[in-house]
Formats: C-alpha cells, sequence, structure tokens
C-alpha cells in the first residue's frame, strides 16, 4: 500500500478535494473558506496525489493555550509521490495579505498535523516508513479574489522549505503548476 493509498484510508472524505481529469493530467480547485468566489487551479498533479482540507482538523485549543499560534493550520496540504519525488506541500490561501508571521504560525500549524498523520500510520497502521522521504514545501497565496493583475512570485534564496521561507504568490491568475510548487525548476 503506498502513502497515498494509506492517507487516502485514514482521511475522511469531507477533508479530501477531488482531483479533475483534463485531457490525461490532473489538477484540483482550491479556494479559500472565507472567500469562495476567490479560487486557484493547481496543475499538473502527478496520479499519485492526494490533497486535504488540513483546515478541517479541529482546533485543539481546548488543550493548548495557543499563545504561539500553535492550534493554527493552514487551509491545504497536497501529499504527492511522482515516482522521482515525493512531496508535501502545505498551502495557506488569503483574500488579502495577512501578516508574515501568522501565515508562518498556520504553515507550522499544518506541518504538526501531518507529523501527527505520521504517527498515526506508523502506529495504528504499523507502517515505521510512512511519509519518510518526503521533501517539504510552504506556499502562501495572498489576493485570490483580485485576478485582474498579474500573478506575482516573490521567490526567497533558496529553496522554500520552511514556513519562514514560505513561496509567496499574490494574485493568481487562475492557474499555478504544481512543479512551481514543488520546487521542480
Amino acid at each position: 500500500m503506498t502513502d497515498i493509498n494509506l492517507l487516502d484510508q485514514m482521511i475522511k472524505n469531507e477533508a479530501k478535494m477531488a482531483l479533475e481529469n483534463k485531457n490525461g493530467k490532473l489538477y484540483v480547485t482550491l479556494s479559500e473558506p472565507q472567500c469562495p468566489r476567490g479560487s486557484v487551479t493547481i496543475a499538473g498533479l502527478p496520479n499519485n496525489a492526494i490533497v486535504i482540507k488540513a483546515d478541517k482538523f479541529n482546533s485543539p485549543d481546548s488543550l493548548f493555550a495557543g499563545s504561539k499560534g500553535e492550534c493554527k493550520r493552514a487551509d491545504f496540504v497536497i501529499v504527492a509521490d511522482s515516482g522521482q519525488k515525493k512531496v508535501v506541500l502545505c498551502i495557506e490561501m488569503k483574500q488579502t495579505r495577512d501578516s508574515a508571521k501568522e501565515v508562518v504560525q498556520q504553515l507550522t500549524g499544518t506541518l504538526c498535523f501531518v507529523s501527527y498523520c505520521k504517527e498515526i500510520g506508523r502506529e495504528f497502521w504499523n507502517r515505521q516508513d510512512f511519509l519518510k522521504g518526503y521533501d517539504y514545501r510552504f506556499i502562501s497565496i495572498g489576493h485570490i479574489s483580485i485576478a485582474k493583475r498579474r500573478t506575482r512570485i516573490d521567490r526567497q534564496p533558496g529553496i522554500h522549505d520552511r514556513p519562514e521561507q514560505m513561496m509567496k504568490i499574490g494574485w493568481p491568475n487562475g492557474r499555478i503548476e504544481f512543479n512551481l510548487l514543488a520546487g521542480k525548476r
């Protein structure tokens, strides 16, 4: 059983996004829960991929104080295995651009959510190698409801493999290629 199959069994259907097929190419259309008319299409997904609505995971604020943002999560997680590269994309979408500190907290919370899934797979499915060897990428997509401007991508030096070094995309013009988000050149 692949990691994607295991995640598919583990995660409820209500917390997954359906992949769509157009001319043999997979894509998913993501929308910000607070701004349903603003959406972004991630195109060119590998066949072995799952898209999870990470914010469906109930906030642990009944247990944690939340003083460091530990109860926050980003909107989506895409876990994909193309056979050549394994990647976990943590994606936060905003109607405007929020403070970088809040977005970093949301992306970090999503990293914790993936770590929780990893432990569930290891302990309950007895898969010690579950989600091992994946590269993590962190993406913030802002101004999703304004499509009249040219898409702007702010690249930090290096790869966007930490929440503090997220890839920032502003004014997405409808479609973004998966390979760009995954860090493939």
